[in-house]
């Protein structure tokens, strides 16, 4: 395994032959044709020349023409926990600190009504809006709670990983650091504000030894100049959430200065911050930090699969690799340029390790019963997906605490559609 959730440790067993799409094989590149997928993974890609594919008996085919197939999106950074929470801020403020100490004393009664959601509810919650917009894969900055190794959970969690919150209040770094698993990342937040306190973390996570080709930073947004050469010199990888930073502190990511680093992946953070899912966040950071859309597409798939240390196939679509797939109308535009307007919305088909994951209505017409079976429906906004997941349950357990009707993931109501 490659530090993935046990859910997709193996794979789908059945083989499925998706027909019919292009499929992107890179932010500027696609091509039209067949994916054969095996045991989970891609075993075969073939121009919509080729002769039809030899197939396995009980083989599942898809008819997926007029779409576009991306590979699954990599959500370098969330707190699956809060996806039930609003945004909860009375910004600006100066440090992260700040911003923690003031939500807790201006809104308490808020916390701790979305508190009393059972944690396994709410990262449920989380592993499905990911889902909803495409996200395969995500790095979950938190202790691996037993839901996000479940069989049956939504996406991939990484699994093999280390973190700490922050210099401040990640307690003893270097312990945790030293028991992280060997050849794995290293994660923590850093920087995340605009003051003094904020700049000097990368110094004090520097005396401490603690910066090296392992280390992932997260947010990055008071690193300088000086900042910015050590993390190359160190071999550094950072994530920035740039909807976060402009919510809690008015700024936003200096991308010209901190594009430097080799290895830098957008992360969604959460709602108590950020500006919607994973799609909102790479609209937000293309519109507001000047990133280019194809920097952005590397900056959710290839990149992150890096920093991850995602060995099989992440981030692309290739033979040998994972069958994630996520697909789209295809409106003759490649994957990069279709970024700066994709929203939710327009994901209408997901699959992970060969398994449909999510379908719109119009798909689940075009899937044959084996595939749409565990499937059930979620309106959200006004559309209706089908999930593979206990949709039903979720919401009835959920309302028990929050009330008939209240359930939003962000700002997105939902509710079984009638």
């Amino acid at each position: 395994m490659s530090g993935y959730a046990r859910a997709f440790g193996v794979g789908h067993k059945e083989q499925v032959v998706i027909h019919g799409a292009c499929y992107v094989e890179g932010p500027q590149e696609s091509e039209c044709g067949s994916l054969v997928i095996t045991g989970g993974h891609i075993s075969r890609i073939l121009s919509r020349s080729s002769p039809s594919p030899a197939t396995q008996s009980g083989c599942i085919e898809i008819d997926l023409s007029g779409f576009l197939v991306m590979p699954g999106l990599i959500n370098a950074h969330d707190h699956l926990e809060f996806a039930l929470f609003p945004r909860l801020a009375d910004s600006p403020y100066r440090n992260y600190i700040e911003w923690g100490e003031d939500i807790h004393q201006k809104f308490p009664d808020v916390i701790a009504k979305h508190r009393a959601v059972p944690k396994g509810l709410r990262v449920w919650w989380g592993g499905i809006r990911n889902l909803l917009c495409g996200a395969t894969t995500v790095s979950h900055h938190n202790p691996l709670f037993p839901e996000l190794q479940r069989s049956d959970f939504p996406v991939r969690v990484v699994q093999q990983y280390g973190w700490a919150h922050s210099l401040a209040l990640g307690g003893d770094l270097r312990a945790v650091r030293a028991a992280t698993p060997e050849g794995r990342s290293f994660i923590v937040h850093a920087c995340e504000g605009v003051d003094e306190l904020a700049w000097e973390e990368l110094w004090g996570l520097d005396r401490l030894g603690l910066l090296d080709e392992s280390t992932v930073l997260v947010h990055g947004l008071a690193i300088d100049g000086a900042g910015v050469e050590l993390l190359q010199e160190r071999g550094v990888s950072l994530i920035v959430c740039p909807s976060s930073n402009n919510f809690l502190f008015g700024e936003l990511p200096d991308m010209a200065l901190l594009g430097r680093i080799e290895n830098v992946a957008l992360g969604n953070d959460s709602p108590l911050t950020a500006e919607g899912d994973l799609l909102d966040e790479i609209r937000f950071a293309i519109r507001s930090c000047g990133i280019a859309p194809r920097s952005a597409y590397r900056m959710v798939t290839e990149a992150p699969a890096a920093i991850l240390r995602l060995e099989d196939g992440e981030g692309t679509i290739r033979v040998s690799g994972v069958g994630d797939l996520v697909a789209v109308r295809d409106t003759d535009q490649d994957a990069a340029d279709r970024l700066p307007t994709l929203s939710m919305m327009d994901v209408e088909f997901v699959m992970i390790g060969g398994r449909v994951q999510l379908a719109s209505e119009t798909i689940l017409q075009r899937l044959p019963l084996t595939a749409t079976q565990g499937l059930e429906p979620l309106w959200i906004d006004g559309a209706i997906r089908w999930l593979r997941a206990p949709v039903k349950e979720l919401l009835r357990k959920t309302e028990e605490v929050l009330g008939a009707g209240e359930v939003r993931l962000g700002s997105r109501r939902v509710r079984i559609p009638t």
